[in-house]
């Protein structure tokens, strides 16, 4: 009889079993949201849509040209368009089926939970940046004054993120892009207009509405109570549904 020795435990393949880090995993969730034809798609749309706003104020615009009135004009579509951005980053492993590869690769949900976060972050910055670079040479060419200060762009970044945010949001917490895109537009809309309906109800909605709240932000001219009803209001259109969704996403079984 012979006795078969095993080889040593030393000569077995050593496995990597580091984490994967953050960055990785914030540059795969940002690579999705533009590496498929409908988020390229959705970016084109964004971007055409604040060069038409901006086209439209150089040729119909009623007051003067200024790099402003430029960035507020391309701000407005951005509001509308870049909380789809966040949700369909938020909603890619539930409407894709790539939920199981992704938390098998990250069984850590709260990690991809964040960088989801962060690269729809990253994307609408990037988004933005090229919108002021728009509005600004509109500026030049039409010899336009530069009236923006530090605050204003500042607090446009801001707003933008927020919305972004919402977007987010309102993906986790429905996990499902048409639902979330018709929620996350139909949902303010319906409680701003119903906020202006009655002078009574409108001192209690204005610390619930956010897109007046971010009105004054817009504006650089923020005061103590602005940001109170900022805070509220972003409190129950972004934290709500972000809490919701976070619970949601770590709790919900991946088929």
């Amino acid at each position: 009889m012979t006795t078969t020795i095993p080889a040593p435990l030393a000569s077995a393949p050593v496995v990597d079993t580091r984490p994967v880090p953050f960055t990785r995993l914030a540059r795969v969730e940002l690579r999705k949201m533009i590496d498929t034809r409908s988020g390229l798609a959705l970016l084109a749309i964004v971007v055409l849509a604040g060069l038409a706003a901006i086209g439209a104020t150089i040729a119909w615009g009623t007051g003067p040209d200024s790099l402003v009135g430029f960035l507020g004009s391309a701000v407005l579509p951005l509001s509308l368009l870049v909380p789809v951005i966040g949700i369909m980053g938020a909603t890619a492993e539930w409407t894709q089926r790539t939920g199981l590869m992704t938390f098998t690769l990250e069984p850590r949900r709260g990690r991809v939970v964040t960088a989801k976060i962060v690269a729809a972050v990253v994307l609408s910055v990037v988004v933005l940046a090229a919108t002021v670079f728009a509005s600004a040479l509109a500026t030049v060419a039409v010899g336009g004054a530069w009236d923006a200060t530090a605050a204003v762009l500042a607090g446009v970044a801001f707003g933008v993120i927020l919305y972004v945010l919402q977007g987010v949001a309102f993906g986790m917490a429905l996990l499902n892009t048409p639902s979330a895109i018709v929620a996350s537009l139909v949902l303010p809309t319906v409680w701003t207009i119903v906020a202006t309906l009655s002078a009574g109800f409108r001192s209690v909605a204005q610390w619930l509405d956010l897109t007046s709240a971010i009105g004054p932000l817009t504006s650089g001219a923020m005061t103590g109570t602005d940001w109170a009803h900022l805070a509220s209001s972003a409190a129950v259109w972004i934290g709500l549904p972000l809490a919701v969704g976070t619970w949601r996403v770590m709790t919900r079984e991946v088929k």
